[in-house]
């Protein structure tokens, strides 16, 4: 009996002994003052995108435990009107790995600075199809869905409900003129039309007298299918719905959307991904939390999978037929070898409910379905994978 004893203690004594493998992680948000909009009824928390990076660096943390490795993050935010380069040049020099949470231009500049080149940078907040196209860098990776991705996955709802005379009202806003932009070449690609567009521009106070002013706005739409809104900031759409002068569908930045992440997601083990979430931040997991997650797990997954913390490694590796992301979305996520965009399902939903997941049943793609939403690659004029 003794002799079980003491091959049962001489056994735990005798545990393997793993290396400690560290990778540290910088996370950079840049403050871009938010335009006045009509209403503030939805503030933007203050850690969005920050808090998904926390959640994902506990699950990292979690599996890490286990194999001898283990992640650090160093979070700085920089106002737009600072100089986030020099911020992004010192983090740069502790880490070769960066989470941005910033406009285009300034992802962009950050991507070309000399102590960028050899970096792995993770684009969480920024949709300009730009960026994966005809302005990509080889050391620049999206974990957000491109604005492409986005209105495919609407239009192929459109294309399924057969609602194919759209009409549209767009923002004045950048990021809803870009919107537009991208809803003008989606409904090309998929062989849809507006027959009508008009551009927001009312004075007037919408919180009193929506009622009045909406119908005379959309009266001379005539008859349509679906009205599409181009209003990212959520500036003026809400008012939108049930006021038209015909009673229609409201598609696009209000009422049915195409959405990264949305908290009516259950199905797939997403429930569980929120309530984790909603325990460690007391809130709902945004688009923009769940694209900063993605990127701190795909990290996780790299190292975890080469025991390798060089980014020469992981990037070879993440643009691999092996790497696959467990994404809560039914799916397994990979990166496009030729824009490294994250591929990944399309919610389309309301503020109440999920009602579909693109790409829908029907559209196919020769090699990949996931790749019928956004710049497939003969579409893309990206060189830098190349």
């Amino acid at each position: 009996m003794w002799r079980i004893v003491y091959f049962c203690l001489f056994g735990l004594m005798v545990q393997p002994v793993f290396a400690e493998t560290t990778l540290d992680v910088g996370y950079l948000r840049v403050d871009v003052p938010r335009p006045p909009v009509l209403s503030n009824l939805d503030p933007i928390p203050e850690n969005d995108g920050l808090a998904g990076a926390q959640t994902a660096l506990e699950d990292n943390l979690t599996t890490g435990r286990f194999l001898g490795q283990s992640y650090t993050m160093t979070a700085m935010t920089v106002a737009a009107s600072d100089d986030p380069l020099a911020v992004a040049a010192q983090m740069l020099a502790d880490t070769p790995y960066l989470i941005l949470d910033a406009p285009a231009p300034v992802i962009l500049a950050i991507a070309d600075l000399p102590q960028a080149q050899g970096a792995l940078l993770f684009n969480a907040s920024a949709g300009d199809i730009s960026l994966r196209d005809s302005d990509c860098r080889s050391n620049l990776f999206h974990s957000l869905p491109s604005d492409a991705m986005r209105t495919d996955a609407l239009a192929q709802v459109l294309v399924q409900k057969r609602w194919t005379d759209l009409v549209m009202i767009a923002g004045t806003f950048p990021a809803d003129t870009a919107y537009a932009a991208a809803i003008r070449r989606s409904l090309k690609k998929f062989g849809l039309r507006l027959s009508a567009e008009k551009t927001w521009d009312a004075d007037a106070d919408m919180r009193r007298t929506a009622s009045q002013e909406i119908p005379l706005f959309t009266q001379n739409f005539g008859d349509y299918d679906a009205l599409i809104l181009a209003d990212e900031l959520h500036d003026f759409g809400r008012y939108v719905l049930y006021n038209t002068w015909q009673a229609r569908p409201i598609v696009g930045s209000e009422g049915l959307s195409a959405r990264t992440w949305a908290p009516v997601i259950e199905q797939w083990g997403a429930a569980q991904l929120q309530s984790r979430f909603t325990d460690q931040h007391s809130r709902d997991m945004t688009s923009i939390d769940y694209a900063a997650w993605a990127a701190m797990r795909t990290l996780g997954e790299a190292v975890t999978r080469t025991d390798a913390t060089d980014p020469e490694t992981l990037r070879a590796y993440i643009l691999s037929d092996a790497f696959e992301l467990a994404g809560f979305k039914g799916r397994a996520l990979t990166y496009r070898d030729w824009n490294g965009q994250l591929r990944q399902p399309i919610a389309i939903a309301h503020p109440r409910a999920l009602v579909a997941q693109a790409p829908l049943e029907g559209f196919l793609h020769q090699t990949n379905e996931l790749d019928s939403l956004g710049l497939d690659r003969p579409e893309s004029t990206c060189e830098a994978f190349q």
